[in-house]
């Protein structure tokens, strides 16, 4: 499972970037390949002051070894070792009519001494972070994200949706980081739905992302904006910041493994603002966002 899945995310990789390049029209990924002291490594692809996407990277990593003790007590395991493979991607597009994107595709597996896998399971999911709101948009988002559940199980969306909102809800702004989209995470092999079943479930998320994601940008990347509505995108940028150094356990996780650090933090944007207690103008454009974010709404 881990070889065939790594496979895919590899190709998936490749899948991605070209279309990317293809929709920015300037901006190409520049790849480094990296190695982990302890096992394993990975391929890094960033793209950096295009016409559409001010900053971006779609990475690959394949990392195992002895699970560090930090994560042991995480797992509540000890003397383990692991394995992980997945794609990240996050993209921060230059026009603030374009929301930001993340996704992830993951796998993991967990030994006891004997090399024997003791425990396995996939996770991953979606999500969309709009700086000013098209309900449409969020709507396509959604209704992508929903289409490949319901072609694997009734009840995933709506379990994964809700499980989407909850994760990515920054507690300490009492917000969401946006409109949410997927998260499923410790998908294990039951009864009715086997690891085989899993990675049909997770690819085909991987695979709609493209569909989910491209149509908006070519619907808003030429749209005009103002220098006012730039800097809003910029203050609503550290909130993502935020997110990302406080609550986000795969950054914790990459940290806490020995990770590549250019790699854990490429999903930082390159210009942000935090401006001391700044509120939006009172029915504006930018207060719709927040009530929005501050009250998850259904989109599909």
């Amino acid at each position: 499972m881990k070889e065939t899945f790594f496979n895919y995310i590899q190709n998936l990789q490749d899948t991605i970037t070209s279309k990317l390049e293809e929709v920015d029209g300037v901006g190409k990924f520049h790849e480094d390949q990296w190695i982990r002291e302890e096992g394993g490594g990975g391929r890094t692809r960033v793209i950096e002051d295009g016409e559409v996407f001010e900053k971006g990277g779609v990475n690959i990593s394949k990392v195992h070894g002895k699970l560090p003790d930090s994560m042991q007590k995480y797992f509540g395991v000890k003397d383990a070792d692991f394995f992980a493979c997945g794609l990240s991607l996050v993209l921060h597009p230059k026009n603030p009519m374009v929301p930001t994107v993340h996704a992830n595709w993951r796998y993991f597996e967990m030994y006891d001494q004997n090399g024997d896998i003791v425990d396995q399971w996939f996770g991953g999911g979606q999500d969309l972070t709009p700086y000013y709101l098209f309900e449409e948009d969020a709507r396509h988002f959604h209704e992508v994200c929903k289409q490949v559940c319901d072609a694997h199980q009734p009840e995933f969306y709506s379990t994964y949706k809700k499980k989407c909102d909850e994760y990515f809800w920054n507690a300490h702004r009492n917000e969401a980081r946006g409109v949410g989209g997927l998260f499923f995470d410790y998908c294990k092999a039951q009864e009715d739905f086997t690891m085989e079943d899993w990675y049909n479930f997770v690819t085909g998320v991987g695979n709609s992302f493209l569909n989910s994601y491209i149509p908006i940008v070519i619907k808003r990347k030429d749209l005009h904006y103002t220098k006012e509505q730039r800097d809003w995108q910029e203050i609503r940028r550290g909130r993502y910041v935020e997110f990302n150094l406080v609550h986000d356990k795969g950054t914790l996780f990459g940290l806490r493994t020995n990770g590549r650090i250019e790699s854990i933090l490429m999903s930082l944007p390159p210009h942000v603002q935090w401006r001391y207690d700044h509120h939006p103008t009172k029915d504006s454009e930018e207060e719709k966002l927040l009530q929005v974010l501050q009250n998850p709404q259904e989109w599909a």
